[in-house]
């Protein structure tokens, strides 16, 4: 399981490394995709379901901020910071969450304000557990939803991300439900 798991945050951090390279590769875009080019700011909050084998589950708030470059009208990354917690593992014990992931998505074309979005990301994460052995490793997200473009600079951000740190013992999981507003420049 381990080997999944590892496969899994190598080839996410492959596709993200291959992605970026092949937008560099590409040259110059057309005249019209310039406008869809450019750094974005995004700030997040939601709520955040524990499952983890190693305590008990619970649920807390999520939050999370980046910054992220989009590359054209359908595809784009960032470097994202989310804390989830703290959470109630056991008797005495709470858990806190922190992760820095890299982050590809692919935004799919709809022609209207309201883009669906699939994405992954790759990177480490903190599980900072009083009274108990903290959770440090790799780890990965995968997420999907939606953004409505608000204005011509700013987007409502609504999705789903399951995000799992991976170290020694039993990794802690979680399935977040998150809410935002991206700020393009």
């Amino acid at each position: 399981m381990r080997v999944l798991k590892i496969s899994i945050v190598a080839a996410a951090m492959l596709a993200s490394a291959a992605a970026a390279a092949q937008a560099a590769d590409a040259g110059a875009p057309p005249a019209g995709d310039y406008q869809a080019m450019g750094l974005y700011l995004r700030a997040d909050a939601g709520w955040s379901f524990l499952d983890w084998s190693g305590g008990n589950n619970d649920n807390n708030v999520a939050l999370g901020g980046g910054v992220g470059y989009r590359f054209n009208d359908n595809l784009r990354t960032d470097l994202r910071v989310d804390y989830a917690g703290p959470y109630s593992v056991g008797p005495g014990a709470d858990m806190h969450l922190t992760t820095v992931l890299g982050n590809l998505y692919y935004d799919i074309p709809t022609n209207t304000a309201v883009t669906p979005y699939l994405g992954a990301g790759a990177g480490y994460g903190w599980g900072t557990v009083s009274g108990g052995n903290n959770k440090d490793g790799a780890a990965f997200a995968l997420m999907a939803g939606v953004g409505v473009d608000l204005t011509d600079n700013m987007a409502l951000d609504v999705g789903y991300r399951f995000r799992e740190v991976m170290s020694p013992g039993n990794n802690p999981m979680e399935h977040q439900v998150l809410a935002g507003i991206r700020f393009k420049f």
